[in-house]
């Protein structure tokens, strides 16, 4: 149709705290990665976490937290008219279409960019929540922190898939 013909390709950017240190998790990301180089540009922005002693203080937490939010609001902002999800338990919980019509909602609307906010293994400061466009909860269930990214990825690639019809959702 020609309203699709005229969305410009959309920028999808992964803004996530921490590094993946196992293999296999990083090789889920790559193919990912690669999967959704057909429907839009996609990068991984990872940001150093602040190191903590072993048994951190809620004061500790917090100014970490705040660090950690002070730079992911640099990246977040370098983008002119981004729309911004930040990935917290408080979040929404949406279905994959849902989220599908979202991110086409967005581009039928002009945004071309969608930062996607992971925080580090203690969330994510309140200012980023706070200035968020959407907060976006993946499920009530806790996962570890590295495996977020994987699960992030695999969702914004279904939801190009269903977008456009494909049959990978079935």
């Amino acid at each position: 149709s020609l309203a699709k013909a005229m969305i410009i390709k959309m920028t999808v950017r992964i803004i996530a705290v921490g590094k993946l240190k196992e293999k296999y998790l990083s090789m889920a990301c790559e193919e990912y990665l690669k999967r959704l180089g057909a429907f839009c540009t996609v990068s991984v922005n990872e940001l150093s976490e602040c190191r903590l002693p072993d048994s951190p203080s809620e004061k500790q937490i917090k100014s970490a937290l705040d660090e950690e939010g002070g730079r992911i609001l640099k990246l977040m902002t370098a983008q002119f008219g981004a729309y911004n999800i930040a990935l917290c338990i408080e979040g929404k919980e949406i279905s994959s279409e849902e989220l599908s019509a979202k991110i086409s909602a967005l581009g039928v609307n002009g945004v071309s960019t969608v930062n996607f906010i992971i925080g580090s293994s203690f969330g994510l400061s309140d200012e980023i929540k706070r200035v968020a466009d959407m907060r976006l909860s993946m499920s009530p269930m806790t996962f570890p922190h590295q495996l977020a990214r994987v699960m992030l990825l695999e969702q914004i690639y279904r939801a190009f898939q269903i977008s456009n019809g494909g049959r990978y959702h079935k």
